[in-house]
């Protein structure tokens, strides 16, 4: 494996149980919903990550601190997931989230109460050219 970056999204985003009951009132609500989702995963993203992109594939390694196990994992980083990855393509971060630029991910999960969070770790895969900074 490769060189390695991670960003930090302080707090939560909202699950997929909330997603699909957006969807259920109002289609455009939904969108609205993903779309300030993923605003908040672009900001951080050109904060913390100041430039750097991946031009080919890389592994993605998802640690979700919530203040509670009161949501279902699953709930918690399917969508997380989802607007995670278009924000990072959307940021520049990656090319593309499919198969030919994502080659895979795991999801880790802990509790912290008083620090909620969502850790992603980005890692070349294969050839070692997959990062360079701008």
């Amino acid at each position: 494996m490769g060189r390695r970056t991670k960003l930090v999204i302080p707090g939560t985003l909202p699950g997929l149980n909330e997603y699909i009951n957006a969807e259920r009132r109002n289609k455009y609500l939904a969108a609205k919903l993903k779309n300030q989702s993923e605003h908040v995963v672009m900001s951080y993203a050109r904060r913390q990550l100041h430039g750097v992109h991946f031009d080919g594939p890389v592994t993605m390694t998802y640690t979700w601190y919530e203040p509670s196990r009161r949501r279902d994992k699953d709930n918690v980083s399917s969508y997380g997931r989802k607007v995670i990855q278009d924000a990072l393509v959307k940021a520049g971060v990656l090319l593309g989230d499919g198969w030919k630029h994502i080659e895979g991910f795991r999801d880790r999960f802990a509790v912290d109460k008083e620090h909620p969070r969502i850790e992603v770790e980005l890692e070349e895969a294969g050839d070692g050219k997959a990062i360079c900074e701008r």
